[in-house]
């Protein structure tokens, strides 16, 4: 406790002026709580051999030389290199026990990370495209498996597997107040573990550049109670909900007579592509665009009207559309929850 609270105090007077402790200091998890506590004892270590340096520089600066006759110079002389012997030996002793130390800490935190299971967890696959990504929650029933993208929703002290494939390029899963980071490398999957410890909205990142859009890459998870997530599960299994109006209702054969539903699925329509997110459930999620944008109408609008202009490179292409065909669409998808 001491090592920690002295870990604390560096770090306060390091970042003087911030409003908060970075995300992942900000434990929300298992895995984010063990990586904090090896940054705190490294950050320890660190302070206290930091302090050590700079005390024995000062010895040194202020130490006064003896003043000794010549008669007992070689004397003098012998000591003093067996003197400083002694505190190279000392140094050196200590430093390899540092290092032991700090590498033994993190090989524990690395094994603890790897062990974050259970009999009970859920099992989530996750793929990343350029630049989005696409979840699917495994379930030996196929009829259960729920499909999203961009957002997660996971139950509070459950564990979860995340298993980690990438489409293209190498990517990086990183929600840094949940667990550590874990690459997406193509042609291999990677499991990364996870069990959130409070509810909460979590912005994670792809933490590895990965092209043009890579900053515009984040991914959004919803730590609840068990019990609202077994209610957001049920909602995401039914397919999607009937246009409530005439203009939905236009907006939905608008959809399915564009290029639309050749990248697009909706459930319960004859939509089935997955070359891009699912769409079943699009107005239940917080955000567009892999959480570029805020699902709004507005955006809503102006990322179908002009992908390229929110984000260039993405693969959503152009579609033409008058004004009248805009709007329907845009009913309609706004009415996906």
């Amino acid at each position: 406790m001491r090592i920690k609270l002295l870990a604390v105090g560096f770090l306060a007077l390091a970042t003087a002026g911030c409003e908060r402790l970075p995300k992942s200091l900000d434990s929300a998890g298992r895995g984010a709580e063990m990586i904090a506590d090896l940054f705190w004892f490294f950050t320890a270590v660190s302070a206290i051999i930091w302090i050590g340096v700079v005390a024995a520089l000062i010895a040194a600066l202020f130490r006064r030389r003896d003043r000794t006759s010549e008669r007992n110079a070689e004397e003098t002389d012998r000591a003093a290199h067996d003197r400083a012997a002694r505190v190279v030996v000392t140094a050196v002793g200590a430093t390899v026990v540092t290092l032991l130390a700090l590498t033994a800490a993190s090989y524990f935190t690395d094994r603890g990370l790897v062990n974050l299971t259970g009999d009970n967890a859920l099992t989530i696959d996750v793929s990343a495209r350029q630049w989005w990504w696409a979840a699917e929650y495994a379930s030996s029933d196929p009829s259960q498996r729920v499909t999203t993208a961009n957002e997660l929703h996971i139950p509070v002290g459950t564990p979860v597997n995340l298993k980690l494939s990438s489409a293209d390029v190498i990517h990086s899963f990183w929600v840094p107040e949940l667990t550590g980071k874990q690459d997406l490398v193509p042609g291999r999957q990677n499991v990364l573990r996870l069990i959130a410890t409070r509810p909460g909205v979590y912005r994670g990142q792809c933490a590895e550049f990965c092209g043009l859009q890579h900053a515009h890459m984040a991914i959004i998870v919803v730590a609840e109670a068990p019990k609202d997530f077994e209610a957001w599960r049920q909602r995401q299994l039914a397919p999607a909900v009937e246009p409530a109006t005439d203009e939905a209702r236009r907006g939905r054969e608008v959809f399915l007579q564009k290029p639309c539903v050749m990248c697009h699925k909706i459930s319960g329509t004859p939509a089935g592509s997955r070359a891009g997110p699912d769409l079943t459930h699009v107005a239940s999620r917080r955000g567009l665009a892999a959480n570029t944008l805020p699902f709004t109408r507005g955006s809503l609008a102006a990322w179908i009207a002009d992908p390229q202009s929110v984000k260039p490179g993405s693969k959503m292409p152009l579609t033409q559309l008058t004004a009248d065909e805009l709007n329907a669409v845009v009913a309609y998808l706004e009415g996906l929850q």
